[in-house]
């Protein structure tokens, strides 16, 4: 504000020594020169008065500006410092609750997770025991059953044994489907040989009570089934013909074996037949073409299981048709004399009807007629109590 001032001093100063020296320009001869060096004066001494007025202008408005500025900063620097304090305060109490808020929430959560990873830990390891005891409980039967399934094994290994595991199966199917009578255990087919057929079935033939046989043996070859298994799993198409090679020899001796020992005409059938108790060695037989073989060679017939029972049923039916066949005449002679008997007994009848319709009719004389007389013939007595009739005839 004071420089604006200074130069419209300095100014107004000038024009009016401009027009000064104009006037007097106008109004006398003066001489040029006295007037510019009196201009040049005058310009001087007024950009001195300027300069001098403009530094000591700049020094008081360096010196207020920069006491201003640093009171500015000073202040600045204060508030900043109060407002850095306040933040790191807030920040610092932040940090605090923060740091609390964590804690307790971490605290929550370990705790949460420790009892929920106890509990599944201990529900597990409880179900792991559980079934840890399961297996060994099943491995302890299955050690069992495999000791078992061994020890069966060795029995069956034995030839007489498994003799006896065949005669068993056959003679449970032949007695579930005929009766008694009707077959033969360990019997001598052919007469003075000490060769027992293990059952022999009685065959109706000729005159009543004749009968003839048919020998029904069991074999059990049971290694060289185990050895056709084992070459399947195998896989092995060697091992799987050399064993169905030897279950084809074996048969045959055991065919040629039956029909030697137990097939004699007329007491026995012309054919035989040999159980294989298990539908798998009775499906290789057949598959093997010895059915035919030795059907055709040794008069030998292969049954299974299923095959046998089949058979049995279908000769128990002939064997009731038979019965049927040779008891109808005795139910003719029997119904005849039941006819005659019938007769008779029809005359002895109608002559005790007769006797008996008589007997009614003079009853129906005797209770109608003779007692309506009696009644009316009694009829004027006085009538006394029950109880003095009995006392009257106890007294006589």
């Amino acid at each position: 504000m004071e420089i604006v001032i200074i130069i419209l001093c300095a100014l107004i100063i000038g024009i009016l020594l401009f027009m000064l020296f104009r006037k007097q320009a106008t109004s006398a001869s003066v001489d040029k020169e006295e007037i510019r060096k009196a201009v040049d004066e005058s310009i001087n001494a007024m950009a001195a008065l300027l300069l001098s007025s403009i530094e000591n202008t700049n020094k008081l408005f360096s010196g207020s500006v920069g006491d201003k500025i640093g009171e500015l900063k000073e202040g600045t620097k204060e508030r900043l410092d109060q407002i850095d304090k306040s933040i790191s305060r807030a920040l610092s109490e932040i940090r605090r609750e923060n740091t609390e808020k964590l804690g307790e929430i971490q605290r929550a959560v370990d705790e949460k997770l420790q009892k929920t990873l106890d509990e599944r830990l201990k529900s597990s390891f409880d179900n792991v025991v559980s079934q840890i005891g399961n297996v060994n409980k099943a491995i302890g039967e299955i050690k069992n059953i495999a000791a078992d399934v061994g020890s069966l094994k060795n029995v069956l290994t034995n030839v007489k044994t498994k003799g006896i595991v065949g005669e068993v199966i056959l003679g449970n199917i032949i007695s579930e489907i005929l009766t008694n009578d009707q077959y033969e255990e360990n019997f001598a087919t052919k007469k003075g040989s000490r060769d027992v057929v293990e059952f022999a079935i009685k065959m109706p033939a000729g005159a009543q009570g004749e009968y003839v046989y048919l020998p029904v043996d069991s074999k059990f070859p049971l290694e060289i089934y185990y050895k056709i298994k084992d070459a399947i799993d195998k896989g092995s198409k060697d091992e799987l013909d050399m064993a169905r090679k030897e279950l084809r020899n074996k048969l045959r001796t055991y065919a040629k074996d039956v029909a030697t020992k137990y097939i004699s005409v007329p007491d026995t059938t012309d054919f035989a037949i040999m159980f294989l108790p298990i539908e798998g060695l009775y499906v290789e037989a057949i598959e093997g073409g010895l059915f035919e073989e030795f059907q055709r060679e040794f008069k030998v017939n292969i049954v299974g299981p299923s095959t046998l029972a089949a058979l049995l049923n279908a000769l128990r039916s002939g064997f009731n048709s038979l019965a049927i066949q040779k008891r109808s005449n005795e139910v003719f002679k029997l119904l005849e004399a039941v006819k005659a008997e019938f007769e008779s007994f029809a005359k002895v009848l109608s002559g005790a009807q007769q006797r008996a319709d008589q007997l009614s009719d003079e009853l129906e004389k005797l209770v109608g007629t003779r007692t309506r007389q009696m009644q009316k013939k009694l009829k004027d007595i006085s009538i006394i109590s029950l109880e003095e009739a009995k006392q009257i005839i106890d007294e006589e």
